[in-house]
Parts: structure tokens; sequence; C-alpha cells
């Protein structure tokens, strides 16, 4: 039996699956044309193969668990930049930064990388609810900050935020490109704040 590297068992099979976790992240972020295996999950962590099983049946069972453990920490880390902005301008603005920011920590390309090696139907409907998730606050936001169309508003932000997205994985630098689209958004989302209505 491996030698435990925390207080209690609980504790360290805890870290046990998180470093599997982390390294079939890092595998799906390089780009790598095949589905990761078990194999070189386990290798990447440091493991055994055979320790692999302890934590999930089949590779299949592994991606599903990057998938349920990457979409509510994209969603936690953009709620949380949103909700440290003083005001509901401020909060668009938020969200898109913080996409884009995770963009260039590399999150994006292991969901290129789950697209290319999970199974469709479980991606699919976990990206359809990450992407509600994202858009409620958002909306919320832009009603607050004057905008008179805010859903449709928030699928031209999305937009832009997606071609951003494209421009820091094509090798733009990501301040630049941060900094452009708060400079896109910033006259939009002032005038939208001037032609709110008192109440």
């Amino acid at each position: 039996m491996p030698k435990i590297q925390a207080a209690t068992v609980a504790e360290h099979r805890s870290l046990q699956r998180r470093a599997l976790l982390d390294a079939a992240r890092d595998i799906l972020a390089s780009g790598a044309p095949e589905s990761p295996s078990l194999s070189a999950v386990a290798q990447r962590a440091g493991l055994a193969r055979s320790s692999v099983y302890q934590y999930f049946r089949s590779r299949e069972d592994l991606l599903g668990a990057v998938i349920a453990d990457m979409f509510p920490r994209w969603s936690g880390f953009v709620a949380q930049r949103m909700d440290a902005a003083a005001t509901a301008a401020e909060q668009v603005l938020a969200y898109a930064d913080a996409n884009l920011e995770l963009v260039a920590q590399g999150e994006h390309a292991v969901m290129r990388g789950l697209a290319m090696a999970a199974p469709g139907a479980a991606l699919a409907e976990s990206s359809k609810e990450l992407h509600e998730q994202l858009r409620v606050p958002l909306v919320d936001a832009l009603t607050r900050s004057g905008a008179s169309q805010p859903q449709h508003t928030a699928e031209l932000i999305q937009a832009v935020v997606r071609a951003g997205s494209q421009m820091i994985e094509n090798g733009v630098p990501q301040h630049g490109v941060r900094d452009l689209v708060k400079q896109m958004l910033e006259p939009y989302l002032q005038a939208a704040g001037r032609s709110r209505p008192e109440r």
C-alpha cells in the first residue's frame, strides 16, 4: 500500500484524486491528438496505473470528472470577479476580463481538449450549463447598467469575448486583448448608464 502523504486517509485520497484530475487537465491542455489514457494520466501524476482505478472506473469516467470539476471552477471564478466590482457596469467589464484571464491561463485549451476527447453529449450538456450559469449574472448586470436589450447585448458581449479568446490562443498578448475589449465595452456602458431612466 502506498505511503499516506496526508493527515488522514480521506485527505490522502482527496489529494490523489486532485493530482489525477490536474494531470488529465495538463494533458488535455497540451493539445495532444488523442484522449489521455489512464496510464498517461497516472504517469503524469506520479502514480501507479493500477491506483487510478481506485478513483476512476474508466477513461470516460475520468473525463466526466474533469468536466464536473472544471466548469464550476470557471463559473465560480467569473462570479467572484463580478461580485468584487463596485457597479453594474464594472461587473460587465469584470465578466469579460475574467473570462479572458481564464483563457490566458489555459482553461479554454482544456475545454478544447475535452471537446476532442470527451463524449459529445456529456460535454455539450455541461457546456450549455456553464454558459447559462455565466449568462444569468451578465444579463442582470447589463439590466442594472441601463442596457435597453440586455439579452441581446449579452450575446454580443459573449461574441466579443470569444473573439478575444481566439486572439489570445493565437498568440496575441493577453493584456493587449483584455485592454482592447475594455476599450470597446466601456463607451457603450457609459452611454447606457447616461440613458438609464431616473428611479
